[in-house]
């Protein structure tokens, strides 16, 4: 069965209004998908680098939400992620 896991920098400090968030690093994902590929046993289909909008916003659902929002009237921030397919 193919499946996948999303490796996500997490955000550390909330945007404000005249402020931007802040997150953790796309390294600190690539990291973090290099222990979990140690520490399990499954069969790599691929990875990719995945580029969202929006992903944090409060009306979306991160990096598993099938539609993301933009705007012209708000700003629109984009983030990137590493996705690996796999087999169990």
């Amino acid at each position: 069965m193919m499946k996948y896991k999303d490796f996500v920098p997490k955000e550390i400090e909330a945007p404000g209004f005249f402020k931007e968030g802040k997150h953790e690093s796309f390294d600190h994902a690539v990291e973090e998908a290099n222990l979990w590929l140690m520490e399990n046993n499954i069969t790599v289909i691929s990875i990719e680098t995945v580029v969202l909008p929006n992903i944090w916003s409060k009306w979306e659902e991160g990096s598993v939400d099938a539609s993301l929002g933009t705007s012209s009237d708000s700003p629109s921030r984009w983030h990137q992620f590493l996705r690996c397919w796999y087999r169990d």
